[in-house]
């Protein structure tokens, strides 16, 4: 397994990394809260093809590579992207595997941007997906109910919004016929349904946890510029141990977040049996770097807690916020140890 980056990934980095450097200032981050999505964003990154390039090209995709979605996901997370790009790149990759003519023809609109599909990442309780990403702003949503997948249509009528710490698009979603018009249709059924959701969420998890290394690099970077420049007793206080240290503890964690996010995009894409194991692991370690990188960096500006003054509280908001869509780190402890024993 050698997970260095070719020529061609490198150029994909850059790409979206300049992009991003642009579109996704926190200027613009913050203009797009409390809402979560800049709609001028979104189109330009669905216009580059970042829905797109995650499915095969027999399905009108590119081809890329659940790693090389996964190396997209970093400068996502970095910029604190207001943009369902995540779960959405998902639900299309989920219809393309389900193959069935009902969802590829959900999935054509998808492809070109003139719907938006999303899927519900937790199980849903009392007929409704709760905290569903991007259901504040969908179209459909994927659900498995029981051993059902179901593509369910969205609208105001069924869509309650759901104020949260990160400002993500959040919604929990009606799925009785009467709110939803009774749309919803049968994409598939059975043990093979089941399974095609749960490799669906192994992605999400895998592609969420490199988002997570992006948002704690970025926190980083901000806490290492600010301790170089903020002085206390006539020294930058980044030259004072229990300054330095953490943040050089930060920087290893991240890199190991970073392998392992990369190992489990790595595995589902090639069948190896671990694959769920890692995307789970990747998840849960991404997380609590995340979470412990930026807590480090807003203590390293003066601990400052509420004040949104500085860009750092961006991060430290969806570090938080991102990760419990689905569930905590111990969610994915548990989720890694089912996998593995």
């Amino acid at each position: 397994m050698d997970l260095g980056l070719s020529d061609e990934q490198r150029q994909l980095v850059d790409s979206f990394t300049g992009l991003l450097a642009k579109a996704s200032t926190p200027e613009h981050v913050r203009a797009a809260e409390p809402g979560g999505v800049d709609q001028a964003l979104w189109a330009t990154l669905r216009d580059t093809g970042a829905v797109t390039m995650g499915v095969a090209e027999d399905h009108g995709g590119w081809g890329a590579s659940l790693l090389d979605l996964a190396l997209v996901a970093e400068p996502l997370g970095r910029a604190c992207a207001p943009a369902p790009v995540i779960e959405t790149q998902v639900a299309a990759r989920l219809l393309a595997a389900i193959g069935t003519p009902v969802a590829l023809d959900a999935l054509g609109p998808a492809l070109a941007g003139d719907h938006l599909v999303t899927m519900a990442v937790r199980p849903p309780q009392g007929g409704v997906a709760a905290l569903t990403p991007a259901g504040a702003v969908c179209d459909a949503v994927i659900v498995l109910d029981a051993e059902r997948l179901l593509l369910v249509p969205v609208s105001d009528r069924n869509r309650h919004p759901v104020a949260n710490l990160a400002d993500a698009p959040l919604a929990d979603i009606d799925l009785s016929p009467s709110s939803s018009g009774g749309g919803a249709v049968e994409l598939a059924a059975g043990p093979s349904a089941v399974e095609r959701y749960e490799t669906a969420l192994d992605e999400w998890l895998a592609l969420t946890a490199a988002s997570l290394v992006g948002i704690g690099s970025a926190a980083l970077h901000l806490g290492c510029a600010y301790a170089a420049e903020r002085t206390a007793f006539g020294a930058p206080i980044g030259t004072f141990q229990g300054v330095a240290h953490p943040l050089a503890d930060d920087a290893t964690h991240l890199d190991g977040a970073r392998l392992l996010a990369h190992k489990a995009a790595w595995a589902l894409d090639s069948g190896d049996a671990r694959g769920r194991e890692l995307a789970a692991m990747a998840f849960a370690f991404a997380s609590r770097t995340a979470e412990a990188t930026t807590y480090d960096a807003v203590h390293v500006h003066g601990g400052y807690g509420f004040m949104l003054e500085y860009d750092v509280q961006l991060h430290y908001r969806r570090a938080r916020g991102w990760a419990r869509v689905w569930g905590d780190a111990e969610a994915a402890d548990a989720r890694a140890a089912e996998a593995r024993y």
